[in-house]
């Protein structure tokens, strides 16, 4: 698990104020951190080109440029005249040693983006767009100076200063990082950064439900009891999907259906051995709101998705303890307006992911809430996590149920909801990772059958 920052300039001034460092050291810092990455992926004698800007971004850049000097065909591109005070600094130090300044562009090895950095604000210039365009069709190896310049440059490789923004983990901005790495200012990562409520996970932070003792039984490993309505199909793949991630029972609880698997287990009435509920998908509009109320009268664990989140009872189930949501965006939109706390779009929300997910867990913290996307957030009692591992491998019907029989599977195994959510949500992308075939042709049963690999 790695913290994340809305700014790291604080945590810059923490540097020069308690630790004696000064900017210039930490820029060198940041270019000795792209250089090395260079040298070490590159020969001798490779060709690199680095596209700066004005400022301090375009400064490491410069400064990158100069310690590869000598070993590498070098060339600074000046997008924009030095203009900050240590972007003219590093400038000068270019020019004494010998770097070369190109006018034109042209192919070349690697290709370093240090246009602009966290502190643009705006729209890049006509003249900019046309450059972003010539940058991302070289086929050079590219990397990102500290972020991708106004995410319009496509990276191979991020490499952010200091500590990891929280600005890179929005959906949008996603397929414009390529790899992040983080490199070190001069103090190890431990020192210089600070306490944040944002996270990022990693897959270390996966705990699977591995079965160590040797004296259990089937309900050892609890009971997960699923409302089941008209579309059975989605309540079967949430089903199919705990029963493999290690729940030792399973049972839909609804209507009569005859395609029920034998290896999951049907009823009319909630079993009293339940030890979790899973309530939403495949729930169509067959329960009342007084079946609904009975399947709930109890204070189990509770993962709760899909047609749940359009339904008025939502609001008293936000009431429950040990409860987890798992909206898709849409879902969440509709559930911000149930909740009266705020009445927005999917565009809305979509750019403004973490604001509103803040806002929903001041109102509601004792819930665990996952919110669906390309970089998937959790969130539970004033902390965030941020799944960044999701690809369109997953963006397929009844994906989102098979991660919903996960979360329940581990809340009946006795998982708490946070933990239940976080290693769910890992579990879920590493499957779609771990498939083989086609990006585009991972199924849900793909993903269940994958579970063994884990």
């Amino acid at each position: 698990m790695q913290k994340l920052f809305d700014e790291v300039g604080s945590l810059d001034k923490r540097c020069y104020d308690e630790f004696g460092l000064s900017e210039d050291i930490l820029m060198e810092h940041a270019a000795h951190g792209l250089a090395s990455h260079i040298a070490h992926k590159f020969p001798k004698k490779s060709s690199v080109i680095v596209v700066c800007g004005s400022g301090n971004n375009g400064a490491d850049g410069i400064a990158c440029a100069r310690i590869l000097h000598g070993e590498y065909d070098v060339g600074i591109y000046y997008a924009l005249e030095p203009k900050s005070e240590m972007a003219k600094l590093q400038a000068r130090r270019a020019k004494v040693v010998g770097v070369k300044v190109i006018d034109e562009l042209y192919e070349s090895d690697v290709l370093v983006d240090a246009l602009v950095g966290t502190g643009f604000r705006g729209e890049l210039s006509p003249k900019l767009h046309v450059l972003m365009e010539i940058i991302n069709s070289a086929k050079s190896y590219k990397i990102a100076c500290d972020i991708p310049s106004a995410y319009a440059f496509y990276a191979d490789i991020t490499l952010t200063m200091g500590a990891l923004k929280k600005d890179m983990y929005l959906d949008a901005k996603k397929e414009f990082l390529g790899k992040v790495e983080v490199v070190n200012l001069g103090v190890s990562r431990e020192v210089y950064e600070e306490d944040t409520p944002w996270n990022l996970l990693d897959y270390e932070d996966m705990k699977l439900p591995h079965r160590e003792a040797t004296n259990t039984h089937k309900g050892t490993y609890g009971h997960l009891s699923i409302a089941s309505g008209s579309k059975v199909g989605a309540s079967i793949l949430s089903g199919l999907s705990a029963l493999r991630f290690g729940a030792g029972l399973v049972t839909l609880v609804g209507y009569e259906n005859e395609n029920i698997p034998p290896s999951i287990m049907y009823t009319h009435e909630l079993p009293k051995n339940t030890t979790a509920l899973a309530l939403g998908m495949g729930l169509g509009d067959d329960f009342s709101d007084k079946e609904l109320a009975k399947f709930l009268d109890n204070k189990l664990p509770l993962i709760i998705d899909a047609d749940i989140f359009n339904m008025k009872i939502v609001t008293k189930i936000l009431q429950r303890v040990n409860l987890v949501l798992t909206p898709h965006p849409k879902e969440f939109v509709a559930l911000l307006k149930q909740t009266s706390l705020v009445h927005i779009s999917v565009e809305d929300l979509q750019r403004n992911r973490f604001k509103y997910v803040e806002l929903f867990m001041q109102n509601y913290p004792h819930v665990t809430l996952l919110l669906k996307g390309a970089n998937v957030i959790i969130a539970h009692d004033a902390k965030f996590y941020i799944n960044p591992h999701g690809s369109s491998k997953l963006a397929k019907g009844g994906s989102g149920d098979v991660l919903s029989g996960l979360i329940g599977s581990l809340l009946a195994q006795g998982y708490d909801a946070k933990d239940a959510t976080i290693t769910a949500s890992l579990a879920h992308t590493k499957l779609a990772q771990n498939y083989s075939g086609a990006d585009f042709s991972l199924t849900p049963d793909d993903l269940i059958d994958g579970i063994k690999q884990l």
